[in-house]
């Protein structure tokens, strides 16, 4: 199999390629078609256009994570940004958002955006999943969009999760997971794992994980599955004990 630095420096090296064709105005969802519907949160339909054209998610945790105003936001994996602009919109003045991402191309590329839609309480930092610059028991709400799944070491992902959520907090994921154990041939692809197929594990493995870090009334809300594929996406809740 890969080692995790083989594995990280893949899928840096493919998200910045999909960096540098959304600055030209390229790109699409890697994941699926499952998109933000224009009503389901009250903001969506303010977002420029150009703006919701730089997602990469596989759905949007914000459906799910119901945040409120004055609170502060995590975004697990932000690219472009376009998450972590929805969820400023909905903090308001008195809260705060914060961006991270492993890909300096896609900071370049969310400062850009933030930019273009004014985003003054949001900030994007450089950082790892697995090693978050964020400080203990800090955040109110963390959300990721089709991230996780990237990650070589997910046991090191959920705890420092948990570490950076104040107790009381809670998680929103919209996230990859596998129908079945994906074949060695696959895990062995890099490229397959930056698409978002082969480090997705099985969603029985992710929801034992998120609950061994610490997590509780973890549950995927997302109503199943349907279809034969391989992967699928997935809605995950969960909250830190206050």
């Amino acid at each position: 199999m890969n080692d995790s630095t083989t594995i990280r420096q893949s899928v840096r090296d493919e998200y910045a390629g999909r960096a540098r064709q959304l600055l030209h105005g390229k790109g699409s969802s890697c994941c699926g078609s499952d998109t933000l519907a224009p009503d389901a949160i009250p903001v969506a339909s303010e977002m420029p256009a150009d703006i919701k054209n730089t997602s990469l998610g596989c759905g949007t945790p914000l459906e799910i994570a119901q945040i409120q105003p004055g609170e502060t936001v995590l975004d697990l994996g932000s690219g472009g940004g376009l998450d972590c602009f929805y969820a400023a919109r909905l903090v308001g003045a008195n809260g705060r958002v914060i961006g991270v991402d492993m890909t300096p191309e896609m900071l370049a590329l969310a400062q850009q955006n933030a930019a273009k839609v004014g985003a003054r309480n949001v900030e994007f930092r450089q950082g790892e999943l697995e090693n978050l610059p964020v400080q203990d028991a800090s955040v109110d709400v963390i959300i990721s969009n089709c991230v996780i799944n990237l990650s070589p070491d997910k046991d090191r992902v959920f705890p420092e999760a948990f570490r950076v959520l104040k107790p009381g907090g809670r998680v929103a994921f919209s996230d990859m997971v596998a129908r079945v154990q994906m074949p060695g041939f696959l895990r062995e692809n890099a490229q397959a794992w930056a698409a978002c197929v082969c480090g997705a594990i099985s969603e029985k493995d992710y929801l034992t994980k998120m609950r061994a870090a610490g997590f509780v009334d973890v549950q995927n809300v997302s109503g199943g599955a349907l279809g034969l594929e391989p992967v699928y996406s997935a809605k995950i809740v969960a909250r830190k004990i206050q």
